[in-house]
């Protein structure tokens, strides 16, 4: 081995944990990076078939009674006029 080589190999070594500890870490964020975009993407899918399948469903129509309140207004217009 030349002097160089030998160099080079003496570099590495005492760096090697260090490279090793990094490799490691950015392993890890890339895990935790692409199981966050993966479950993002299950919950928008979840979502969207969520709400395709409401939309299709039919709807109750809610009706209301306005008979008491005719009622109530008509009771004020005569006591208006006998006044």
């Amino acid at each position: 081995m030349s002097q160089e080589k030998v160099d080079r190999y003496k570099k590495e070594k005492a760096g090697r944990k260090q490279m090793i500890r990094k490799q490691r870490v950015m392993n890890a964020v890339r895990k935790c990076v692409l199981t966050v975009a993966a479950l993002a993407l299950v919950g928008w899918l979840g979502y969207s078939a969520y709400d395709t399948y409401t939309a299709n469903q039919e709807r109750e129509v809610a009706s209301v009674n306005y008979d008491a309140v005719n009622t109530y207004l008509q009771n004020l217009t005569v006591e208006e006029n006998v006044d």
